[in-house]
């Protein structure tokens, strides 16, 4: 249905509403239905997900099991390519960071396609063993929910922002059971500057997906019972914050050098899909591990079943030889996560980061404290560090450590850790952001000159439409027009700046009604003297599309109060001022600060 009947149908309830219910209430139940809507969508995706990567994996028999493995990747990536060229021409967007620019820079406009296409392309990535998470992709649609129930229902800037928020909120709250953390995801990751009064609409969209999540999936069945933590422990949480931090680093740096180095071949380029599909099936082969999201190793690890680690590997019948071997397999594991999701999703499959930084965190916390174990210096409790290794992980990829400690704590039932979890993922963020200063998500858009978290007014710049502040009310004037007619011009016109504009449309110069003051006494000159040679070129020219901030610096430096604006061509199509400009800001700047 078109959207123009979309509106026409809901203008009866968008009155009723209006007369009925209040503005605050309104958005509560907005973020409810948004929230609601997200749960659905991840309860789809993940009930599909792992519903078809059993039926795949019980369809080959055990023997022959490591090899098929290690071929339907390909096969995933490959669909999924062919659905991103064919169906959605291009523009799938895979990844957190395009919804942090979408929020910070464009007014939260999030195209409508990622209400599927994001939940289409991780379907066919991971249910065909990607390495990656499914969570990106749910919180990317839940986003995009919220956005276009916005934009339908006619809502404000801050408002649609408000419903992101909430969608991508509600997205991590129905995957995981968590409620808390789906919020501070949305706080820490994308609604970076927050009115107090958001919370609540965010709450009550993250428990409504909890609610929905719930009563149709258990969510991640990852238990910890436990009701102490030793307190001689607190040197190794130190070092395992210590250890994550390096690690979170590697990983990070690892993503945006694979990232870069698929960027070589835009688009669908088959050699991308071979080379990506190809390696990321050969590390598959040798590590198991790797197949698919990586959950059910975690479960192994939290239930102490380590043992059961290389089951499936070409490695298996040597474990009861060396006793190290295990060591061995979960650091190559641990180190090649990152390798083998950056290839998922620059050969062209979807997922994200969220999820391999919990799978990759695991491993790194079971794998520091048995080394420790191991070495017989001091015995420490190994789920505990599993847990920890995740927070503190997550924490430093992602740079939200509020997220990591209530998501943790949430989905293991290991609140009785929370000490422990406050110490590892404090600690490791602190140390990856000072190495690292951008997160996983938003380190890419950094690199492509674009800082969202770096100065709100540049945030708030950025949503401001050139365009809307065009100002076209300047008369212009020919290059062969007389300074009597000039002179005539002047009186009756509002403006004291004339672009001077050829037949064709192009700017030539701009005459200044100050410059010229003197030659509008000299009579005996009105006949001779013409507009070209009394024009001056103008300080500077922007387009219609170029950024303000750079449109402020360019006034600043000469010292104008306003600028041509003309296309590329040179065709003139009006002045653009300063005073509009901040004046623009500052109704903009009033707007974000109320709810």
């Amino acid at each position: 249905m078109p959207v123009l009947n979309v509106h026409r149908l809901l203008r009866p309830l968008l009155v009723w509403r209006a007369r009925h219910i209040s503005e605050r209430m309104y958005m509560l139940i907005l973020s409810v239905l948004v929230g609601a809507g997200a749960g659905l969508a991840a309860v789809l995706l993940k009930t599909s997900v792992r519903t078809v990567a059993r039926l795949l994996q019980e369809a080959v028999p055990e023997p022959q099991r490591v090899f098929a493995l290690s071929l339907y990747p390909i096969v995933g990536i490959t669909l999924t390519a062919l659905v991103t060229r064919y169906f959605l021409h291009g523009n799938l967007g895979r990844g957190i960071a395009p919804i942090i620019y979408n929020t910070a820079r464009e007014g939260s406009v999030v195209p409508r396609s990622k209400l599927y296409s994001q939940l289409v392309t991780a379907f066919l990535t991971v249910s065909f063993g990607g390495s990656a998470g499914t969570e990106a992709p749910i919180s990317v649609t839940g986003a995009a929910l919220g956005s276009n129930a916005g934009r339908v229902l006619h809502l404000d800037r801050r408002r649609r922002r408000l419903l992101t928020g909430c969608g991508a909120a509600a997205g991590i709250a129905a995957i995981f059971n968590s409620p808390i953390a789906g919020v501070l995801f949305a706080v820490e990751t994308i609604l970076t500057e927050l009115p107090a009064q958001y919370f609540i609409p965010l709450l009550l969209s993250s428990a409504t997906a909890t609610v929905v999540s719930k009563a149709l999936y258990a969510g991640q069945p990852f238990v910890l019972i436990t009701t102490s933590w030793p307190v001689n422990a607190v040197p190794f949480y130190i070092l395992l914050g210590l250890f994550t931090a390096f690690f979170s680093v590697y990983m990070i740096r690892t993503y945006y050098w694979f990232d870069h180095f698929f960027a070589r071949w835009p688009g669908l380029d088959w050699r991308k899909v071979l080379v990506g599909g190809a390696g990321l099936g050969a590390l598959i082969f040798l590590f198991p591990t790797l197949y698919g999201e990586g959950y059910n190793t975690v479960e192994l690890l939290l239930a102490g079943k380590s043992g059961h680690l290389t089951d499936g590997s070409i490695f298996s019948v040597y474990q009861d030889q060396n006793p190290w071997l295990l060591l061995v397999l979960v650091l190559f594991s641990m180190m090649l996560k990152v390798v083998a999701t950056s290839v998922t999703v620059g050969a062209g499959g979807n997922g994200g980061m969220f999820g391999s930084s919990l799978f990759s965190g695991a491993l790194a916390g079971f794998f520091f404290a048995r080394l420790l174990n191991m070495s017989g210096l001091v015995h420490i409790p190994e789920v505990h560090f599993v847990v920890l290794g995740m927070a503190g992980t997550l924490a430093g990829v992602v740079h939200a450590p509020l997220t990591a400690i209530f998501l943790i704590a949430e989905i293991t039932g290991g609140y009785a850790l929370f000490v422990p979890l406050m110490v590892v993922s404090s600690s490791s963020y602190l140390i990856t952001k000072y190495f690292e200063p951008y997160s996983v998500y938003t380190k890419k858009l950094v690199y492509q000159g674009v800082d969202v978290n770096a100065n709100r007014d540049q945030g708030l710049l950025a949503q401001l439409d050139p365009r809307q502040l065009l100002e076209t009310d300047f008369v212009a004037v020919r290059p062969t027009t007389t300074l009597g007619e000039l002179v005539d011009i002047f009186r009756h016109a509002s403006r004291n700046l004339f672009p001077v504009v050829a037949a064709g449309g192009r700017l030539l110069g701009v005459i200044s009604l100050d410059t010229v003051r003197d030659a509008l006494f000299d009579e005996s000159h009105y006949a001779t003297i013409l507009a070209r040679e009394l024009m001056q070129p103008p300080l500077a020219v922007v387009g219609p599309a170029d950024d303000l901030e750079h449109t402020l610096a360019l006034l600043d430096r000469y010292g104008a109060w306003a600028l041509p604006v003309c296309e590329e061509d040179g065709r003139y199509l009006g002045f653009i001022l300063k005073s509009a400009i901040l004046a623009r800001y500052r109704r903009q700047l009033i707007q974000d600060s109320q709810v």
